[in-house]
């Protein structure tokens, strides 16, 4: 699908990886709606990209909010093509710690943010993209990022590696309902980055990473290269039901 003139729904695309996708998109040709909780920066973000975009303050958890984000973009855009999803939280704690058992609340927090929300935004998304007419075959393009912690969590990822491994387990399924509809759902699991969430760690922490998980180039990933391939994924019609990896040959280890 070429992204000129169609619209897109990027969630967490207020800021790192999600801002990537949503700029990258932009001078692709297409219109922006980014949903994001973060009004500040979300406000920001879509201000930046001009006219192309809006900004929707909405909880990927929240169906309200959702079906609400996609009436707006439906409303100035007129269709919804692309639904990238990016929105995640990356909590942890060990099962076990001190003698004290993993909160519930977090764990419910991680899946109900990484995996609820994001089959929350794609099953709503997908309704709308139903409603399309065809561009050759089809009338739409799910994306949704998951993570290498999905095969390689470290201590104290219990719940992120299991949320990112279910969206990893979706894409398939999904992929197949809505083939008879013309639509593709694709998972992109990107390695370690250089996003805010990175920013935050001490620079010894950051390159003891790179030199010794990281395999080649040996540096963090950029915003823009996930970016990148996430346009790559919605211009290649024949890529569908799987999940690529962008992450240098990085494996993680154990901490």
């Amino acid at each position: 699908m070429n992204p000129s003139g169609k619209v897109a729904i990027v969630t967490g695309g207020a800021s790192g990886l999600g801002r990537a996708v949503a700029e990258t998109l932009v001078a692709a040709g297409a219109r922006v709606a980014v949903f994001d909780h973060d009004t500040k920066h979300g406000a920001s973000a879509a201000a930046d990209l001009g006219t192309a975009a809006i900004f929707e303050p909405v909880d990927v958890t929240n169906e309200t909010q959702v079906q609400l984000g996609i009436a707006r973009a439906l409303e100035c855009f007129g269709a919804i093509h692309i639904c990238v999803n990016c929105a995640g939280v990356p909590h942890a704690a060990r099962t076990v710690s001190e003698g004290k058992p993993f909160p519930l609340d977090l764990w419910q927090k991680v899946i109900a943010v990484n995996l609820t929300g994001t089959f929350n935004v794609l099953r709503l998304a997908a309704a709308a993209m139903a409603r399309n007419e065809p561009e050759g075959d089809e009338r739409g393009v799910i994306v949704n990022l998951s993570s290498g912690a999905a095969h390689d969590g470290q201590i104290g990822q219990a719940a992120y590696a299991a949320s990112k491994a279910g969206v990893i387990g979706l894409t398939l399924p999904v992929a197949r309902d809505l083939a008879e509809l013309g639509i593709r759902c694709v998972a992109v699991a990107p390695g370690l980055f250089d996003t805010p969430m990175v920013a935050g760690l001490p620079k010894k922490v950051a390159q003891g990473i790179i030199d010794h998980m990281i395999l080649f180039p040996p540096r963090m990933g950029m915003p823009g290269e996930l970016a990148h391939l996430v346009r790559s994924v919605i211009e290649n019609p024949y890529i569908n039901a799987t999940c690529l990896h962008i992450d240098a040959g990085a494996r993680m280890s154990a901490r």
